[in-house]
């Protein structure tokens, strides 16, 4: 049932942009380290960039474990399921990069989320996914769920801080600096924005 694409357009790019929740998946080399699976979200943090390439926004949060086993190797999968509508789960399978915000690059990425106020959400650094893989399958066992709205407990919390605050808060949390496995997270002092 399941279909292959070479590039993501038409139907399949109409799919994944519409979907208001997606999920990645990342897990180190070891054998015995930990698979992190994170859902993602938040209207306007997810863009697709060419036919082969995506990237999300990556926000503060509690670890930066999709970021560390990126460092160190690159792998991910995210994943689209329709709640509504016709059933269908679409994976994208490829290698990743975090973006950090002191990159040349970050301006131009950024510019592709022109609908998130980024300042609200103590923005980290953009994950850039280049598409090896790209598939679909059924969706029969997915339920029905409605989407009513983003939860603005996210923005509410992070809009008060500025630089010096979010470093003191990625300083201090546990699994932020390192993985749960030990790997390089996000680089602290978190590197000042270029924009």
């Amino acid at each position: 049932m399941g279909k292959t694409y070479e590039r993501i357009d038409g139907r399949l790019r109409t799919f994944i942009e519409a979907q208001p929740l997606f999920f990645t998946a990342t897990a180190p080399l070891a054998g015995d380290g930990t698979v992190n699976l994170s859902p993602k979200g938040l209207t306007g943090s997810f863009a697709v960039l060419d036919e082969l390439t995506v990237a999300y926004l990556d926000f503060a949060g509690s670890n930066a474990e999709t970021i560390a086993h990126l460092r160190e190797n690159g792998r991910i999968t995210l994943m689209w399921c329709a709640f509504q509508g016709p059933p269908n789960i679409v994976r994208v399978h490829g290698r990743g990069e975090p973006v950090f915000r002191d990159d040349p690059r970050f301006p131009e990425l950024l510019a592709h989320f022109p609908d998130i106020d980024t300042t609200e959400h103590g923005l980290r650094a953009i994950i850039v996914v280049h598409a090896d893989l790209v598939r679909d399958t059924c969706g029969y066992a997915v339920p029905f769920m409605a989407y009513e709205e983003d939860r603005d407990l996210h923005g509410k919390r992070f809009a008060r801080e500025d630089d010096a605050s979010l470093s003191a808060y990625f300083t201090k949390k546990e699994h932020i600096a390192t993985s749960m496995d030990g790997l390089p997270g996000l680089p602290l002092p978190l590197p000042p924005s270029t924009v």
